[in-house]
């Protein structure tokens, strides 16, 4: 009966591939069949959204583009009413005047003509006659070489003169000149007048010129100094055609000018437009988008630069409309349109394609679920195993995982066990903690691998006589501001910095990480360890401390690079002659005098970078050959090039020369260097041969 309670009282439990597999179809479907229905419903939305933001950054550049165009046209105004003949009227017979107009008009394209009117009458006009219509050219019945037309109406005291109209060439050379016009004044027309009456707005409303046909505007401003009067430019908006023309948007995209009378004043294709609307500007239903006038309604009505409408045949076309701000009270907008299905034409076609290839992949992946849950159930089994073999060496301080899943309360039920077993003997398994040098993957185990690398070694030259009779915590303050420039320096051009030797320091380059270029860092390292040394002594002379004169030895050649030590107590570090050498080229300095030396190998490797310089040929102790000394004496300058030319040539004479004549070339050059060491060295060691008896008369 009891045995009966019990079994009714036992937890249901289902095996994990089951509840795996369960679980995983579940996932997958609620999961994938979600994103799948939420990206078709929100594709829409996201093509719009970008489109949107596209379209407006094309029509705010087109904006931009032509705003420029005014602003342009409005500067040259400034510059022309500044001229003192335009404010004196010097306008009869003024050839600098005229050629000033005409370069204006020629960098200009979009204005048709440039003129000036005065308070007596007086009128100057140049206009570029083949940017009108064909019809002005043969209505004036002039040479086909006439470029410019020039009227000039002198009224102002003895410069009074009959009006004329003057035909130029490009040149400025006349082609012709006919009389009038005799009843022009400007003083009558409504350019002069309103640029008194309003001195805020320099540009007029849009209307169709009378001597063009064509529409535009017209921008003056008052003289302010001189004679009163008004200077003037009338723009040609058939000039933007072309820049409307790029700035359309797919096959059928549209840019063109509206003012808040919904009146066009530019399009690319504005002659036809205009060609049933001789003397009003063209509406905006002559474009023939039924959508466009509520587009442009809704726009002005919540300020969105950004509309979407549809046209006569249900297309969905995106809008973006913006103000030409130059333009002031004229309040010209531009507009420009695509279509939706047109502009993201490749997207919109593979929305279903997505639809189906996704809805696909669900239902592909249902066998993977049960695949995948059947091998999850047996990795864990083998995992629950394995985990407990291995926990016999480990102690896990957490209590029993309990699980509904009969595999997971398995692995539970060995953690616990291999917890009780071990707990006991925990503290007496070594427990010993070895940092793997990641960033290189070098092996934790003793040994190592033979590598190229470039080696430095650096001493404080006479460091104990400076700092034994110093406190000794003085003595560890400075020298650890010493040590930690000298690393910055070497760490910061990719060194490794090896070990501390007293006041030494040992670093590797191209160990443990891979450098290609380590000969140049390790060169780059030395240069900026001087410059810092330098600035650190000057700090340690202000506060009453030595300063630490530092002398640089740099080797390349290969090493031995790894773990040496023993398993308990290990050392990454380098071995071999390379070592050795680049720490007897450090002691080196202190016989030449000089602070940094190097072997012919780093000088190979870093010559077109760094200038080198010959010092001595020295035999190591263990090496068969004698090896080439030379001093790092900075980065490829004009100065050091030349020290370094200077000090070959004396070198030279000292390695194939007599004893005696090397010596006359080393004093010319401490002559000119009297501070270097090198030189110094050489002439006392010439000097000594010289002075030393060749042969003892008494061997003879």
């Amino acid at each position: 009966m009891s045995d009966a309670r019990a079994t009714s009282r036992r937890p249901v439990r289902i095996g994990f591939r089951t509840s795996i597999i369960t679980v995983f179809i579940a996932a997958v479907l609620v999961v994938g069949l979600t994103l799948v229905y939420l990206s078709f419903r929100r594709v829409s939305s996201i093509t719009e959204m970008a489109a949107s933001t596209f379209i407006d950054k094309v029509g705010q550049l087109g904006a931009d583009r032509i705003d420029a165009q005014f602003k342009n046209v409005r500067d040259s105004l400034e510059i022309l009413a500044g001229l003192p003949a335009v404010q004196e009227a010097d306008i009869v017979d003024n050839s600098k005047l005229y050629g000033l107009l005409a370069s204006m008009l020629r960098n200009n394209p979009q204005i048709f003509n440039l003129y000036v009117g005065y308070e007596d009458g007086s009128f100057l006009e140049m206009d570029v006659i083949d940017r009108a219509k064909p019809q002005f050219r043969a209505a004036l019945n002039v040479d086909p070489d006439a470029v410019y037309r020039l009227v000039v109406i002198a009224r102002t005291g003895a410069a009074t003169a009959a009006p004329v109209t003057l035909f130029l060439s490009e040149n400025l050379i006349q082609v012709a000149e006919v009389a009038g016009p005799q009843s022009y004044d400007p003083r009558q027309r409504p350019w002069y007048v309103e640029a008194f009456r309003d001195r805020k707005t320099l540009l007029t409303g849009p209307y169709v010129f009378y001597a063009t046909g064509e529409p535009g505007y017209t921008l003056r401003t008052p003289l302010k100094e001189g004679r009163r009067g008004v200077v003037a430019a009338d723009l040609l908006l058939n000039r933007l055609e072309e820049m409307l023309s790029r700035q359309k948007l797919g096959k059928s995209g549209l840019a063109f000018l509206f003012n808040d009378a919904d009146r066009i004043v530019g399009h690319p294709e504005m002659r036809d437009l205009m060609a049933g609307h001789s003397d009003a500007l063209p509406g905006i239903d002559a474009i023939k988008l039924p959508g466009l006038p509520a587009a442009i309604q809704a726009w002005r009505s919540d300020g969105g630069a950004q509309q979407f409408f549809t046209d006569g045949d249900g297309r969905t076309l995106v809008a973006a409309f913006h103000r030409i701000e130059t333009a002031g009270p004229a309040n010209i907008r531009l507009a420009v349109i695509a279509p939706l299905d047109e502009f993201f034409a490749k997207i919109i076609s593979e929305r279903r394609a997505l639809f189906a290839i996704a809805l696909a992949f669900v239902v592909a992946m249902l066998p993977f679920a049960f695949w995948l849950g059947s091998l999850l159930a047996r990795s864990l089994r083998e995992l629950a195993r394995q985990t407990d073999e291995i926990q016999h060496f480990q102690l896990a301080d957490q209590p029993r995982m309990q699980s509904a899943i009969d595999e997971i309360d398995e692995l539970g039920r060995s953690v616990f066990t291999m917890r009780t077993v071990v707990r006991n003997f925990s503290s007496f398994i070594p427990q010993p903690i070895v940092r793997q040098l990641m960033e290189s993957g070098a092996s934790l185990q003793l040994g190592g691998v033979r590598r190229e690398v470039t080696v430095l070694f650096t001493d404080v030259a006479d460091f104990t006589a400076k700092t034994e009779k110093a406190d000794p915590s003085q003595v560890m303050i400075f020298t650890s501001r010493y040590f930690a420039a000298m690393s910055e320096a070497i760490m910061k051009h990719h060194g490794t910095i090896d070990k501390f030797i007293g006041d030494a320091v040992m670093a590797l380059w191209n160990a443990p990480d891979e450098d290609p270029d380590h000969v140049i860092h390790a060169c780059e390292a030395v240069l900026d360890c001087l410059h810092r040394n330098a600035e650190l002594n000057r700090a340690f002379r202000s506060e009453g401390w030595p300063a630490y004169a530092t002398r640089f030895g740099l080797h390349l050649g290969d090493a031995v690079v790894g773990n040496v030590g023993s398993a308990d107590r290990m050392n990454y570090t380098a071995l071999g002659a390379t070592i050795n050498l680049a720490s007897r080229l450090e002691g080196l300095n202190k016989n030449y005098g000089t602070q940094v030396l190097v072997s012919a190998a780093v000088r190979a490797r870093a010559e077109h970078r760094f200038a080198f310089r010959s010092v001595d040929q020295i035999r190591p102790k263990g090496f068969a050959e004698a090896i080439t000394v030379y001093e790092l004496c900075g980065e490829r300058g004009d100065s050091e090039l030349a020290f370094c030319a200077r000090w070959e040539a004396v070198y030279n004479s000292i390695r194939y020369s007599e004893p005696a004549t090397a010596l006359l070339g080393i004093a010319d050059f401490l002559a000119e260097y009297p501070w270097d060491g090198v030189a110094q060295y050489h002439a006392e060691r010439l000097r000594n041969a010289v002075e030393r008896p060749l042969l003892d008369p008494s061997e003879h």
